[in-house]
């Protein structure tokens, strides 16, 4: 299945990617993008591997969560053609503020 990255979510993700190469440096990074094309990639192949994500299980759509890394996730739901990518998450904030931010 296709997978599609919200604006919000690309930006998300290329804000993390920018403070890992400045903080950890350019090596770093590119594992971490890798783990996050990894991750992309399995979606795609099997949309349900994610858990339902807990701080939004209320919704009327369900949205789902993949492990990326010790502190990130990706934030996705499942549509009738493709996935969409709501959010690339920083797992040390208040889960609440992921609640808000998701709408």
């Amino acid at each position: 299945m296709k997978v599609i990255w919200t604006p919000f979510a690309k930006k998300e993700l290329i804000r993390t990617a920018k403070y890992i190469n400045m903080v950890f440096g350019k090596k770093t990074k590119n594992e971490f993008l890798q783990n996050v094309h990894h991750a992309n990639r399995q979606i795609g192949i099997n949309p349900n591997i994610g858990k339902v994500e807990p701080s939004l299980y209320d919704r009327v759509i369900m949205y789902r969560c993949f492990v990326v890394s010790r502190h990130n996730k990706i934030v996705y739901c499942i549509m009738d053609d493709h996935i969409s990518v709501v959010d690339f998450w920083d797992c040390r904030r208040d889960p609440d503020a992921l609640a808000a931010q998701v709408k």
